[in-house]
């Protein structure tokens, strides 16, 4: 197959594949269709009142000041003496868009979401904004607009401040919040002389929601123990108070107004959501007013978090809730119907009513979680052949009716609180099913998609062999009606799998990835005589070598799967990795190259160890990786002139570049020095910010071809854009991973030639821009496999070296800081994902030098790490789960889409890297003068 088709193909399959984990695992749970189910008895109250302090820790509110003072007297006073309140369980991830859909809509994130979009949920959802008669909302332009958007009619109205006042590096981040309560002020006071709107406010059934952003923003920006965020805090406090007293005052004190205070998600100590540390999952829940219970009094009571000592609140009963279960219970008391999309359990400890309506409204609840269940098994049962279909046994039609027959007979014969557990027994099984029926093709589409992958990595592992084994001889002519009988085979499995997705009336991705391990595996077949012929052709083949190296490859991909779980395990693969010259007996070849090589290793190894990044930021560390950067470009200088001649323009250019690294560590220093003083983000800087980013590329461009030259200029030009997104330790990632792929070329090219290749490759005159000869161009080696694993290895490290998962999802503005301060999610994103990427170029310059420089096809390592990604793909693609906290699901599912990721990210950068390191650009050429 050419190798341009062989690319496009399988960049092509890994997108399939890619593809595949969003039909399987991130596909919508949401339903449409269902009937509204409402309690026949008169709420308690009119109107609610919803504040939502956005980025509020439960201990940032309720936990007293170091000198005993409350840090919330208001909403404290209300939890002690006016309602009930509790900590409200968020779940992963812990960010504003699925906090605000889980309370206001009842259900947990859409994972469908990850694949579209931040701001908005990517499918139209009911809320209780939607079911309201009115709301009126005040906050941010990244929220309402979404609850704006999903509902029917125009009954919600918003009030938003422009998306510029939202500035992390603002004076005063509060005035997000203040902002708020003055237009909530200014609205009534207006409303008074206001009959039409009067007549809309003293409807039923109203809603007012608060969304308060001042407190995530300083959050982010000064941290939550900071004086700022605390006294964020005290504002929103005295806020809640002076709108509580206003609404009283505007409805004559008529008790019929309900409020809830609460929050959306935490804050990590280090300014961070997003993961699933406690201190963003737990927020703070507080409820008042008409239909509410009021405040008891209990003698103990014992939680596992253990916060209540520290809260001085023993002694008034902790109700806590899910964070989707907020969402009935404002339903309830304002009686209107539980949004149709909402799993929460309506938590009854919260209402102050009568036990027929606390059972009325439980039976609402649970028949509105049924009405989900009967459309999706109606769903599932119309898509899939009547023989083939499966019903959830515990939730079968029958059995659906018995329980419901039930539930209205208890409450008909008074029996409450009987009802109220059948209701809770029906709410159990209804969410089971859910999620039976939810995933009920996900082992069907998952079997299809493991068929596709074994398939496609014997696919690669042939064609190595045929390539590099000696298998050009021609073969033996074959008889044509053989030869034709695996195509007539595999076209009638392809027509019996067409016909199968058709009579079921499948999606057309299930006709994708159920028909792709039909070609792939036809072409195996049909290359299955590679190995017998491997076999006759080389008798002597050294297998004891081969095993040798399998048994270590095996273990090599499990500590790089185990690396993904626990980073700390890349320390122990650098240790190991730190004696290969001693294994391999290059340290009596070369002593000096093979002492740095231990030595770098070593050094390396130490950030793995290190926290996440963003925990402990230190500008001191960015400006000690600016000089390490300076000092080392400086060596490396120095030592490619003793081995050639570097021309002048090529100093002058590294000069210059060394100077811009000094300059992005002034520049990040400037900036938090700005930053801290709240003098905002200085526009000289973010001017050298953006035209570093934007000359990324360029400036490398710009240098000698030559190996050593080309090399530094690239290593120089990705470390000054890393250290502008730097805060702390992260900054010395990329100079150290970069003298460590300088002593790797090094190395290499000395085992190559321990090896006996004939033509010797002098790296200090080498040239990327000299074309290859083919003729030189030597077949693989097992050695060869070492080296694709010590990439592979290097590629993982420069993932996981400086962080994780969780700091992936829940990273630290301050690292954008120095392009900008404004929020920005794609912008922010952009970055980061640039910051990410940074350390995989300077891995994928690397290994395009070494198979340059080793006389190595650079399709033909490919294929070896196409492999080795792909085992570790599949490896992960089994261990995706879907039970365990939330956590541990996206995180399995995060691993998989991350190697996938990766593998198609390696076929596009080995482009990058090429362009890089073999194109040059000529500025200014002067003219060729000749003197006689």
């Amino acid at each position: 197959m050419n190798l341009t088709v062989f690319f496009v193909v399988g960049l092509l399959v890994h997108i399939v594949f890619f593809m595949s984990i969003f039909d399987i695992y991130f596909t919508s749970p949401l339903v449409h269709g269902m009937t509204p189910q409402r309690v026949p008895l008169a709420p308690p109250a009119k109107r609610l009142v919803l504040f939502v302090a956005d980025g509020l820790r439960a201990d940032s509110l309720l936990q007293p000041n170091a000198n005993g003072t409350r840090r919330a007297p208001y909403i404290r006073n209300i939890i002690e003496e006016m309602g009930s309140w509790g900590v409200s369980h968020t779940r992963v991830p812990t960010e504003s868009r699925p906090g605000h859909v889980a309370l206001i809509a009842g259900f947990y994130e859409d994972v469908s979401a990850v694949a579209r979009g931040w701001k908005e949920n990517p499918v139209e959802f009911d809320s209780v904004f939607n079911e309201s008669r009115n709301t009126w909302c005040w906050g941010s332009p990244d929220i309402l607009p979404m609850f704006a958007k999903g509902a029917s009619g125009d009954h919600v109205y918003t009030h938003m401040y422009s998306a510029a006042m939202e500035d992390f590096a603002a004076k005063d981040a509060s005035k997000l919040d203040t902002w708020v309560f003055d237009e909530v002020k200014a609205f009534f006071s207006s409303a008074k002389g206001n009959e039409s709107m009067l007549a809309k406010l003293r409807q039923e059934q109203n809603v007012f929601f608060l969304h308060l952003l001042g407190i995530d923003t300083n959050g982010h920006a000064h941290r939550p123990m900071s004086s700022e965020y605390l006294k964020n805090v005290e504002i929103v406090d005295t806020g809640v108070e002076e709108v509580v007293s206003i609404v009283e005052d505007f409805f004559d004190n008529d008790g019929k107004t309900a409020y809830i205070f609460t929050s959306d998600h935490g804050m990590t100590n280090w300014g961070t959501h997003g993961a699933g540390h406690p201190s963003e999952t737990l927020t703070p829940l507080v409820a008042w007013g008409a239909g509410v219970q009021g405040p008891q009094r209990v003698a103990t009571q014992h939680f596992d978090d253990r916060y209540l000592p520290e809260w001085r609140l023993e002694n008034v009963k902790r109700l806590d809730v899910s964070q989707a279960d907020i969402a009935p219970l404002m339903s309830s008391l304002i009686g209107v119907p539980i949004p149709l999309n909402s799993v929460g359990i309506l938590p009854l400890e919260y209402l102050n009513n009568s036990k027929v309506f606390k059972a009325e409204s439980m039976y609402a609840n649970s028949l509105q979680i049924m009405e989900q269940f009967k459309v999706k098994m109606a769903q599932k049962k119309d898509t899939t052949l009547s023989v083939l279909f499966t019903p959830y046994q515990l939730l079968t039609e029958s059995k659906q009716l018995d329980f419901i027959q039930k539930a209205r007979s208890l409450i008909q014969q008074g029996e409450y609180d009987e009802a109220i557990s059948v209701c809770h027994a029906m709410i159990a099984l209804a969410t089971e099913g859910l999620t039976y029926y939810h995933t009920y093709d996900r082992f069907f589409l998952g079997c299809s998609v493991v068929l596709g992958f074994v398939g496609w990595t014997s696919y690669v592992v042939l064609i190595i062999l045929k390539t590099h084994a000696g298998l050009r001889k021609p073969r033996a002519p074959r008889d044509l009606t053989t030869s034709k009988a695996p195509g007539r085979i595999f076209f009638s499995v392809a027509l019996g799998i067409t016909l199968f997705l058709l009579v079921q009336a499948s999606p057309w991705t299930y006709y994708i990835y159920c028909l792709l391990p039909v070609p792939i595996w036809y072409s195996v077949v049909k290359e299955a005589g590679t190995l017998s012929d491997l076999i006759s052709s080389t008798p002597s083949l050294p297998l004891s070598k081969c095993f040798g190296y399998f048994l270590l490859v095996i273990p090599g991909i499990e500590l790089l799967v185990v690396s993904f779980f626990y980073r700390a395990t890349l320390t122990v693969g650098l240790a190991v990795l730190s004696g290969w010259p001693l294994f391999s007996h290059l340290y009596t070849k070369t002593k000096a190259w093979s002492l740095a090589w231990t030595l770098v290793c070593l050094l390396l190894a130490a950030f793995p160890m290190m926290p996440v990044v963003g925990r402990e930021p230190s500008v001191t560390l960015v400006m000690c990786a600016g000089a390490l950067t300076v000092l080392t470009s400086a060596c490396f200088l120095s030592v490619s002139r003793t081995r050639g001649p570097v021309q002048r323009r090529d100093r002058q250019l590294c000069a210059c570049q060394m100077v811009h690294v000094a300059l992005c560590a002034y520049v990040v220093s400037s900036t938090h020095s700005s930053l801290s003083q709240k003098q905002g983000l200085p526009l000289f800087n973010q001017l050298v910010s953006w035209m570093t980013l934007a000359s990324l590329f360029v400036v490398p461009l710009m240098s000698s071809t030559r190996l050593f030259q080309r090399l530094l200029s690239i290593s120089l030009s990705l470390v000054s854009t890393y250290l502008l997104l730097s805060t702390g330790h992260e900054a010395l990632f990329p100079p150290v991973l970069s003298l460590l792929m300088f002593v790797w070329i090094n190395l290499e090219q000395e085992a190559t030639h321990t090896q006996g290749v004939s033509s010797k490759v002098e790296l200090s005159s080498f040239d990327f821009s000299d074309s290859i000869d083919i003729t030189k161009i030597r077949q693989l080696k097992l050695d060869d496999i070492r080296r694709s694993y010590f990439f592979i290895f290097f590629i993982v490290t420069a993932f996981f070296g400086t962080g994780n998962i969780a700091s992936i999802n829940s990273f630290d503005p301050a690292s954008v800081y120095c392009f900008l301060t404004v929020f920005n999610p794609f912008v922010m994103g952009a970055l980061l994902m640039w910051k990410v990427l940074i350390p995989f170029l300077i891995v994928m310059c690397t290994f395009e030098t070494i198979q340059v420089s080793t006389q190595l096809s650079s399709r033909s390592l490919f294929l070896i790490v196409l492999v080795i990604s792909d085992l570790m793909a599949l490896h992960f693609f089994f261990l995706v789960k879907d039970y365990g906290s939330w956590l541990d699901i996206g995180t399995s599912i995060s691993h998989y889409v991350i190697v996938m990721s990766m593998t198609i990210f390696l076929m596009l950068l080995s482009i990058v890297s090429h362009i890089l390191t073999s194109r040059r650009i000529h500025v200014c050429r002067k003219m060729k003068m000749h003197f006689p």
